[in-house]
């Protein structure tokens, strides 16, 4: 895990691409709102990891997402289950349900499809925002952090300084 944040510190400082960062951090927060208990969420996390993005970034905002996920479940639930029983969608759910291994997605689950839903929603803004905190570190943040005596005493560790020095060498 330490590794992970390394890596996406130097990617937030480094010449790396904002919208890959961003684009990790909408992943991430997609994927942290769903269930982890069903097949959708294998298939999507795999997807996205053939995607070019930032994958410290991802894997971060996938665990941050993940502890605050279970908050909204009473949201999840009401979206999940308003778009389930719409009418005219209840021919095309009944098909896939009789497709074999499509059960294991779970997308019946008001929660599953409430989560996927909401996260779809949140993509496009969650993306603008990560844009933008990464636009706000860069120009604004990183000054500061190279500036404050916590993370000159912290560079002068020794063990944190061999630590940094592996991640980098790799």
């Amino acid at each position: 895990m330490l590794k992970s944040i390394v890596k996406l510190f130097s990617a937030l400082n480094a010449n790396v691409n904002p919208g890959e960062i961003a684009h990790a951090f909408s992943c991430g927060i997609l994927l942290g709102l769903m269930p982890k208990d069903n097949l959708l969420w294998w298939l999507v996390f795999v997807f996205i990891l053939f995607i070019r993005i930032n994958k410290p970034m991802y894997l971060v905002m996938l665990l941050i997402a993940s502890t605050f996920a279970p908050v909204m479940d009473g949201l999840f639930d009401t979206v999940g289950y308003a778009f389930l029983t719409i009418p005219s969608l209840s021919g095309i759910f009944g098909t896939l349900l009789e497709i074999p291994f499509v059960g294991f997605t779970k997308f019946n689950n008001s929660v599953v499809m409430g989560s996927l839903l909401c996260g779809f929603v949140l993509y496009i803004p969650m993306y603008f925002l990560g844009r933008l905190l990464v636009y706000l570190w860069r120009k604004h943040i990183t000054f500061w952090v190279r500036k404050s005596k916590l993370t000159k005493v912290v560079a002068k560790l020794p063990l944190l300084s061999k630590i940094v020095g592996m991640v980098g060498g790799e």
